[in-house]
């Protein structure tokens, strides 16, 4: 990695399989594979237990290719609560370990990275994976999902926090702009008294 550049750790949460995903991104926003895995527990550990093979993985990876900045997909309400509690749970320990680090860490919801990737906040998987092999020049797209979705993850932080310009603003794509815009329209909207 050169100084120029952000590397990202991006990591799609859960605890039957953990995405992480490590791409260096420059000053011209091209990106560049480092790593991409998945971090795999069986369902029929106990929890505690599916909790520490996720964190030992992730240690792993921090320690091995460290990163500048973790980024975690924010989880949301799904049908299926128990789902949701184990990918909150993962989540949890990404965000504990990038602390522990000293590493900045974020979230993003899936529709802000899809937006990022493809142009489209609704973009399916196969989209998103296609994507990320053409942004990163990968012969193929990574397997599983979960891996491809923690590429995407890092990358779309990269993008939105500016690795191309200081200010983060020129670092942008148009359709990125637009986003960022419509987000704040909705936050102002959203704050009380507003």
């Amino acid at each position: 990695m050169t100084s120029s550049s952000l590397r990202v750790l991006g990591i799609d949460p859960g605890l039957t399989r953990c995405g992480v995903g490590i791409v260096d991104v420059d000053r011209s926003r091209r990106g560049t594979l480092v790593h991409v895995g998945v971090i795999r527990s069986a369902p029929d550990l106990p929890i505690g237990e599916r909790l520490a093979i996720v964190a030992a993985g992730i240690r792993e990876v921090i320690g091995t290719h460290r990163p500048d900045a973790v980024a975690v997909e924010r989880v949301f309400a799904q049908q299926n609560s128990h789902t949701v509690m184990g990918t909150a749970q993962a989540s949890g320990v990404a965000l504990l370990l990038a602390a522990e680090s000293g590493l900045p860490a974020a979230t993003h919801t899936p529709s802000e990275v899809k937006a990022a990737v493809t142009g489209y906040g609704s973009a399916d998987k196969k989209q998103v994976q296609s994507m990320i092999a053409r942004i990163l020049r990968l012969e193929a797209p990574p397997q599983p999902a979960d891996a491809a979705d923690a590429l995407a993850i890092a990358l779309c932080h990269a993008w939105r926090r500016g690795a191309a310009s200081p200010t983060g603003q020129d670092a942008l794509t148009p359709a990125q702009r637009a986003w960022a815009d419509a987000e704040r329209v909705a936050r102002t909207y959203l704050r009380p008294g507003a």
